[in-house]
């Protein structure tokens, strides 16, 4: 049986990733939506042609993460696709945050993702891809965002390193570094700071990045960046040493920017 996992699926861009490949994967048996809202996933199912198969679960916790590998052995699944989006952000000064949520932030941005991976990957046959939802944050530290910059820096990295492990095997990682994206990821991560009013005129739809990450995916690319704006910010963090953009972020800060 071919399967497609996604986590995060229940809403946003891993909804957003389950309602495009519905249309265009005939080659799959079966969705498998991982995220904590049952209700949620059941409506997300609802609305695809596929089977689905629905996993509410908390990836952070390692006997969810036992359930979802045994029911990929018992089921004999070949992993066509695994979707790693599930993630938080929470914006303000660090030591005016809620320690454990920016230790939850860690441990599901970083460690569940990695260790997800590593379940999956076994099961995973010549032509299967891995996407991994990062951000543009990666490519600078973002202070008054510092921990969540941190943990996309790491999926960046990290996706990278094992696309380059897996390329003999013929399995293609992609790693999906949008800007801001119209999603209810600031419903969260705005309730104990703000980002800058200049980063939201670069906000794009889940569905213009989703469309370009299975492009890239497909063309066996190891980044997808959406968006003009984004690219060039990736070129600038490239080009110029940190120390400048960040004294020019500050001054934005400064002025309302």
């Amino acid at each position: 049986m071919n399967i497609i996992v996604i986590t995060g699926a229940s809403s946003g861009i891993g909804m957003e990733f389950a309602m495009q490949m519905d249309s265009y994967f005939g080659n799959i048996d079966e969705f498998w939506l991982v995220a904590r809202s049952y209700e949620r996933l059941k409506e997300v199912a609802k609305a695809l042609g596929h089977r689905t198969r629905l996993f509410p679960m908390d990836i952070t916790c390692k006997e969810r993460l036992d359930l979802l590998e045994d029911a990929v052995v018992k089921h004999n699944a070949a992993v066509r696709m695994l979707i790693n989006c599930a993630g938080y952000g929470m914006m303000g000064d660090f030591c005016e945050q809620d320690t454990n949520l920016e230790l939850g932030m860690i441990r599901l941005n970083c460690e569940a993702l990695t260790e997800l991976t590593h379940r999956m990957a076994p099961y995973m046959r010549p032509g299967s891809r891995i996407i991994q939802m990062a951000s543009s944050a990666a490519f600078l530290p973002q202070p008054g965002f510092a921990v969540y910059a941190a943990t996309k820096s790491y999926v960046l990295s990290f996706s990278r390193a094992l696309g380059e492990e897996l390329r003999e095997a013929e399995i293609y990682v992609t790693c999906v570094c949008p800007g801001p994206v119209d999603t209810p990821f600031f419903e969260i991560a705005e309730a104990t700071g703000t980002t800058l009013s200049l980063k939201k005129h670069t906000m794009v739809s889940a569905e213009r990045v989703v469309t370009l990450a299975l492009k890239d995916s497909y063309r066996r690319r190891p980044l997808s960046v959406c968006g003009l704006p984004m690219r060039a910010f990736r070129l600038l963090c490239k080009a110029l040493p940190q120390g400048m953009i960040l004294e020019a972020v500050r001054q934005m800060k400064k002025k309302g920017l």
